[in-house]
């Protein structure tokens, strides 16, 4: 069985940081894909963040290039988001995904992460971004 958890969610102010972390088990991340989704209430799950493993390749949402990355500890069956520079409008809950391998390629993938259509998904953890 896959489960996946995440932690490091909470409160911080306009500007601050914050770092999550999603522990995997049944599953490793040396193939497939790992992402970071998050979701508002009233509004679709969106992609924040993707690494496609099988051709090494990683992908952010406009909204958050240069102030998140995603990362993978594969020794500790980890991956990460650290968030920099964090705005009000991050505030969501933020859910940690992976996907088996199917295909050496990054797009393939990347099509899943813009449906939000992966195998596995966390319980998700809140964060909040006081203004």
């Amino acid at each position: 069985e896959v489960q996946l958890v995440e932690s490091g969610g909470g409160l911080v102010q306009a500007g601050g940081s914050l770092r999550l972390s999603c522990a995997a088990s049944g599953i490793t991340f040396a193939d497939g894909a790992i992402a970071w989704f998050r979701q508002v209430p009233g509004k679709e799950r969106e992609g924040v963040a993707l690494i496609s493993l099988s051709d090494d390749t990683t992908y952010y949402a406009d909204s958050v290039q240069g102030r998140f990355t995603i990362s993978s500890d594969n020794a500790k069956n980890t991956m990460y988001l650290s968030m920099n520079s964090l705005k009000p409008e991050d505030t969501a809950v933020y859910y940690c995904a992976a996907n088996r391998h199917v295909y050496w390629s990054g797009s393939y993938y990347y099509t899943k992460w813009m449906r939000a259509d992966f195998d596995f998904w966390g319980q998700g953890t809140q964060v909040t971004v006081s203004s």
